[in-house]
């Protein structure tokens, strides 16, 4: 499973602005619904259904909402940087600037968790994350992030 396989750059938003955590999954289950053809509310409303399981919020100003659904065919990714950093009750209790969406079919099973696993070793490299900060074009973000995965996967 690479980032490749379930993120593009027209998938990339490199600046979103967004008060809260629910403002933040409201935006990017818009995005999602306009790239997939399914609907805002079932994509914003999986992403709160999780959330309430336990956060998403990683640590490092990381955040990683994902959620299933019945209606999708494939994996599919979405990466966002925060104009401004939220509260997203993360487990470090700093606040989420950098945000990977990532939505599943229900059958998806061990490529979900495997996706959720590449996301995370990716984003777990600090220096990646600083640069993936100063970044200003969906394309060089795009690169960023498969290049560290083409890395990570060696």
């Amino acid at each position: 499973m690479e980032i490749e396989d379930i993120l593009s750059a027209d998938r990339i938003v490199t600046s979103l602005e967004a008060g809260s955590k629910k403002n933040v999954l409201q935006e990017l289950a818009g995005k999602a619904a306009k790239q997939t053809g399914l609907e805002e509310h079932e994509i914003f409303d999986v992403l709160l259904e999780r959330e309430r399981l336990g956060t998403t919020g990683v640590g490092s100003g990381i955040a990683i909402p994902h959620g299933k659904l019945g209606s999708l065919d494939e994996l599919f990714g979405c990466f966002a940087r925060l104009d401004n950093p939220v509260d997203f009750d993360a487990i470090d209790g700093e606040p989420v600037d950098l945000i990977f969406l990532l939505l599943a079919p229900e059958s998806a099973g061990a490529d979900h968790l495997k996706a959720l696993a590449r996301i995370s070793r990716v984003l777990s490299n600090n220096a990646l994350c600083d640069k993936l900060r100063s970044t200003t074009t969906p394309e060089k973000i795009f690169s960023l992030l498969t290049q560290s995965a083409q890395s990570h996967a060696a």
